[in-house]
């Protein structure tokens, strides 16, 4: 079986038995999927005592984690401290033994469905800026009148936008498969749908821009996404999840847009 989730930011109580009680039943060939800010992976230089606490609790549940990278992830490290493995059919970084990250571009066979799976996002919470570490009075003072800023490679990276490569290898991997997938699993959404969301709250860019080219000429059942902080039903396709754990298929009780 295949769940759902969104944003965890590295607060994996919902995981708990007794709010996530279908796991008794569950083992490692089944799998729950965080729709990105996985947060899991975030400590400046290295994993943290608390880091290390939570990812062995994750790794010791009865299921697989699996996560898309979101905006708010150390990037840093996740690239570069965990090794690049072959998994389900696409590639992976092993965080755990039974904890992985999804990469961008990547299609994976999972529990008898084919997966696209693309992270990434651009943060919302940098209206005031984003500062260099050595800024260190500016930072002070953004911090002293609560603005709303991130410092680069700290808690900010360029790479929370997919690279040209990550791009490119997104469309020949769906080129291989013509374009068809069972289900698709993003972070941020296509620019149409997030206009849907945003009321114009929310800026296209090029994700969103190369999301809308993939929905567009892509044939899927659902498409899942976290980044806006909601659970909400879209359309038949569209899904927002945030802190709700749903199965891969179910009957929607989440409101509309517009409701």
């Amino acid at each position: 079986m295949v769940y759902i989730t969104g944003d965890t930011h590295a607060n994996f109580s919902r995981f708990e038995e007794d709010k996530f009680q279908i796991q008794k039943e569950m083992t490692k060939n089944d799998y729950v999927i965080i729709c990105g800010d996985f947060g899991g992976v975030w400590t400046f230089e290295e994993e943290s005592s608390r880091e290390k606490y939570w990812l062995d609790w994750l790794n010791e549940r009865n299921f697989t984690t699996l996560f898309v990278d979101g905006n708010h992830e150390n990037y840093t490290r996740l690239y570069n401290d965990y090794p690049v493995e072959e998994w389900h059919g696409g590639k992976v970084h092993k965080v755990r033994p039974s904890v992985y990250h999804l990469m961008r571009g990547e299609i994976f066979e999972i529990d008898g469905n084919t997966f696209f799976i693309f992270g990434g996002a651009s943060s919302h919470d940098v209206q005031d800026g984003i500062l260099n570490l050595d800024e260190e009075e500016k930072i002070y003072e953004y911090r002293k009148r609560g603005a709303y800023f991130r410092i680069r490679d700290f808690s900010w990276w360029d790479l929370e936008l997919p690279t040209n490569e990550e791009m490119t290898n997104g469309i020949k991997n769906l080129e291989k498969v013509n374009y068809k997938v069972d289900y698709i699993i993003t972070h941020c959404c296509s620019t149409s749908i997030q206009a849907m969301l945003g009321g114009g709250r929310y800026k296209k860019d090029i994700l969103t821009d190369y999301l809308q080219k993939i929905s567009e000429k892509c044939e899927f059942k659902k498409w899942y996404f976290g980044h806006y902080h909601d659970n909400k039903q879209i359309n038949s396709q569209y899904i927002l999840l945030y802190e709700d754990i749903v199965p891969l298929e179910f009957k929607s009780i989440f409101k509309k847009v517009g409701e």
